[in-house]
């Protein structure tokens, strides 16, 4: 974010959180026995994103559920049989989930954790913005409320933005562009499309500094550099691979390199290390020596989601995602034109193979 009034805000929110407790080996045993239990009686199924905890991602995936980018979750969370949806993530994600699947039953381990990208972006001041520019089509990242992607054209996530913005480009439209600068800008750069930005950024993202890139890549020089394209332009300009979570992984498993350097949340370390146990990961630098700031490598909010509010919530059911059904249907245009284009993309792709 760049707004001195986002990042106060930001602020105010992160002062008034806190991460979950250390626990004991035996204290998460019992926690994660309680959970498993629950989730069954509950006909609930657990979506985790990449960036949460290892103990919950684990979970995820022994209990039948997923971990996966937003993208993955959305699609995971609108297809599976069960009744009740927890997703361990941030809000618009379970808003997403439950916009999708409006008779479900949509619970998450703690309402309170957003995201910078979405306070960022307040519905109404986005809204005046749009309309400002109504010859524009409206491209908003998937880190958005309910709200702000009811009065978009197309949602995307940073695993389907290039393509959906190059076909777009394609059609002559141009593009109005939020929340995210550094991923628009990214989107521009590689699509050539007439995009106009709207002015925000990820807390976690914006951390990672190119001298502190360049001083590791000296230190590592035979490391590929994985970036996210929320990262600032100079340390995008440093990558190997730029790419959504799941790409980034996809690169650690696949390239011959032994050494990767990840400009991402170091939440994701658990599934890279999971998918290729051989490989060495390196955290990518961010805001220097000393630094204090909790957003380093690994979002406030993410670490919001932990084993003791997550069997809460399935046994009491009292953080359940609620969204309006009138800026549901509005929502829910955008989104499907998402995974539309997608599961159509794919499809191609499968063919080619």
């Amino acid at each position: 974010m760049t707004r001195v009034e986002d990042r106060i805000l930001v602020q105010e929110h992160l002062a008034h959180q806190a991460e979950p407790k250390t626990l004991s080996d035996d204290e998460k045993a019992n926690l994660e026995s309680r959970i498993r239990a629950a989730l069954k009686a509950q006909d609930a199924v657990l979506v985790a994103h990449y960036y949460t905890d290892p103990d919950i991602q684990r979970l995820a995936e022994e209990t039948g559920g997923c971990v996966a980018d937003s993208l993955e979750m959305a699609r995971f969370g609108n297809q599976h049989k069960a009744s009740t949806v927890v997703v361990a993530g941030v809000r618009f994600m379970g808003e997403t989930a439950k916009i999708l699947n409006p008779e479900k039953r949509v619970l998450m381990p703690t309402l309170e954790a957003t995201c910078s990208l979405d306070i960022g972006c307040p519905a109404d001041e986005f809204s005046a913005f749009c309309d400002q520019h109504p010859d524009r089509t409206v491209v908003v990242y998937a880190n958005t409320s309910a709200a702000v992607k009811a009065r978009a054209d197309w949602v995307v996530t940073s695993s389907c933005a290039q393509a959906i913005v190059e076909s777009l480009d394609a059609r002559g439209e141009k593009i109005l562009w939020a929340p995210d600068k550094h991923l628009g800008y990214y989107v521009q750069k590689t699509t050539g499309a007439d995009v106009l930005l709207w002015d925000g950024s990820c807390i976690v993202h914006e951390e990672f500094k190119y001298r502190g890139l360049e001083d590791l890549k000296a230190l590592y020089p035979d490391a590929a550099v994985l970036v996210h394209p929320e990262s600032p332009n100079a340390v995008v300009e440093m990558a190997d691979v730029v790419g959504s979570t799941s790409q980034l992984i996809h690169a650690v498993q696949t390239l011959p390199n032994d050494q990767f350097i990840v400009a991402t949340d170091n939440g994701i370390f658990y599934k890279m290390q999971q998918l290729a146990p051989n490989k060495t990961l390196i955290e990518a630098p961010t805001a220097g020596n000393g630094a204090t700031c909790r957003s380093c490598a690994h979002c406030p909010w993410m670490a919001m989601n932990g084993l003791e509010n997550l069997l809460s919530v399935i046994e009491n059911g009292d953080q359940e995602v609620h969204v309006d059904p009138s800026l549901r249907e509005d929502a829910l245009r955008p989104l499907q034109r998402m995974l539309d284009f997608t599961a159509e993309m794919n499809l191609k792709a499968a063919g080619n193979a």
